[in-house]
Order: structure tokens, then C-alpha cells, then sequence
């Protein structure tokens, strides 16, 4: 029989092998981009990493990897507003944030409403709206902290399988939650959403895991199941294989998006919602495809 002693001494043991085994090591994100506007320039970036409407940026801070995507109302272009320069200014200016260090790893939303904030504040109206997707890798503590608005959004694969995505935010059908500055008539009128709004999640990833950032433009023309095939293309963390890999994915989405026999899951969500749809959404996509790796200067 043991002692209290010895059996306080095997319990001790255990606590410091469990101890021994925690991972000390950094993580960041190796990260690639790719996408395509609707005027078929392919892979063609405007100012301010811009395929069509859509934006992103990636950036690095010494705590923590962020990168982001949003996606212009196009509708905007029907009063004469160009729709990439709202979500071209939310995102460059999220990133000036981040390499300023002006947020914190762990509340991403907070980047979203200083961004918007400082829209908000211009001398010049900017107007326009836009979905937007924050994805913060704290790295030490090895945490992703998530914030999404609207049907822009993320996977994280490991193994193969699909661990955790974001949720969709939709008012009604096609009709995202969105950040929005409008004319001071149009204010009430225009939908604006609170970057308060936006979906928060957190959870810890491990080295490999695959996260995927991207508007709808390659969610609404690519199940889950294609997307996880692709990904069986990344040979390895280096950035020409991620990059080779995102532009697979982002070229696959394209073509879809022009298949006017294809059953997308745009258009099973319309038929969902009553309508007759049947084809490809045409729209921008962005694809940002990043690795977990051990942090390297």
C-alpha cells in the first residue's frame, strides 16, 4: 500500500512530466495570397492588395501574426462609388494598426472598430460598406483569435478534417452583415452594422494546422469537400507551396464561378430560399492560405 508521502511524490511526477511536455516554442503564420477579380485580371493586385472589391493585408507585430479580408459592396457602384475603397482603406488601415502595435492579440474586434473609427473620422467622407474578417495568431500562447462580420470567413483543417470555422452573418439571403459609412441622407436607410457585431471565437492551434481565410467569392462556388482536396496539394510549409496552393484553390473557384450548370453552394442556398438558381456565383475572390509553423526572425 503507498504511503501519503509516496504517493504525493508520484502525483508531483506527473504534474512536472505534463509540465516538461508544454510546448515553449513560438508559432507564427506562413501565408500566401491569391485571387481574381470579376474583370478577369487574374491574380492582379490593386493598391492595398485588392482583387476587384475585395481587400486584405497580412501583417507582423513582435506578439502576434494578424491578417484580414474584406469584401466591397458592390452595389455602392450604382451611385458612383468605387466599392474597393472602403474595403481597400478598412484593411490597409487595419494593417498600419497592427505594425503600429495599436491592438491587442487577443480582441481583434477591437482592430476592426479602431479601423472603423478612424474611416469614420476622415476629412474626406469615404462611403461605401464592407464585410471583413480579422485572424490573430498570439504567439506565444499558440491562440487564434477570430473576428468575422458578415459572409467573408475561415477554416481551420488538421488532418484533413475541417476543426473550426466561422459562422456566416446574414440579415436576410445575400445580405451580409456589413460595416457601412453612407451619406447623411442615406444614414437610416443604408444597412450598418456595429463592428461589435462581429462573431468572436478562440482556440488554440498546433503546428500544421491549415487556416484559410477568404471571402465568399470561394465559399459560395466551393464546398468544404473541394477545398479540403486541394489542400492535399501542400506539400510542405514553404511559402512557394502555400502560394502554388492558394492559387489552385482560388483558380478552381473562378472557374466555377462561370459554370453555368454547376450546382454551387450559392446556388443551393438560393434554392434553399426559394429561388430558381442554378450555376456559379461571378464574383472577386480572395484566398489568404496560411501554415502554423515555429516562429523563425
Amino acid at each position: 500500500m503507498f504511503s501519503v508521502l509516496s504517493y504525493g511524490r508520484l502525483v508531483a511526477r506527473a504534474v512536472l512530466g505534463g509540465l516538461s511536455q508544454t510546448d515553449s516554442r513560438d508559432y507564427s503564420l506562413v501565408t500566401a495570397s491569391c485571387g481574381f477579380g470579376k474583370d478577369f485580371r487574374k491574380g492582379i493586385l490593386k493598391k492595398g492588395m485588392c482583387y476587384g472589391d475585395d481587400a486584405c493585408f497580412v501583417a507582423r507585430h513582435r506578439s502576434a501574426d494578424v491578417l484580414g479580408v474584406a469584401d466591397g459592396v458592390g452595389g455602392w457602384r450604382d451611385y458612383g462609388v468605387d466599392p474597393s475603397q472602403f474595403s481597400g482603406t478598412l484593411m490597409r488601415t487595419c494593417e498600419r494598426l497592427v505594425k503600429e502595435g495599436r491592438f491587442v492579440p487577443s480582441n481583434p474586434v477591437g482592430i476592426l472598430t479602431t479601423s472603423y473609427c478612424e474611416l469614420l473620422q476622415n476629412k474626406v467622407p469615404l462611403l461605401g460598406s464592407s464585410t471583413a474578417c480579422i485572424v490573430v495568431l498570439d504567439r506565444t500562447s499558440h491562440r487564434l483569435h477570430t473576428a468575422n462580420l458578415g459572409d467573408s470567413g475561415f477554416l481551420v483543417v488538421r488532418g484533413g478534417e475541417v476543426v473550426h470555422r466561422s459562422d456566416e452573418q446574414q440579415h436576410y439571403f445575400n445580405t451580409p452583415f456589413q460595416l457601412s459609412i453612407a451619406p447623411p441622407e442615406a444614414e437610416g436607410v443604408v444597412l450598418s452594422d456595429s463592428p461589435d457585431a462581429a462573431d468572436s471565437t478562440t482556440f488554440d492551434v498546433q503546428l500544421g494546422d491549415i487556416i484559410l481565410t477568404a471571402t465568399d467569392g470561394l465559399f459560395d462556388n466551393m464546398p468544404d469537400y473541394m477545398i479540403l482536396q486541394e489542400l492535399k496539394k501542400l506539400k510542405n510549409s514553404n511559402y512557394e507551396s502555400i502560394q502554388q496552393t492558394a492559387r489552385s484553390i482560388a483558380e478552381q473557384a473562378h472557374e466555377l464561378a462561370y459554370d453555368p450548370t454547376y450546382m454551387s453552394p450559392f446556388a443551393q442556398f438560393a434554392c434553399d430560399n426559394g429561388l430558381n438558381v442554378r450555376g456559379g456565383k461571378p464574383d472577386d475572390i480572395t484566398v489568404l492560405l496560411s501554415i502554423v509553423a515555429e516562429y523563425t526572425d
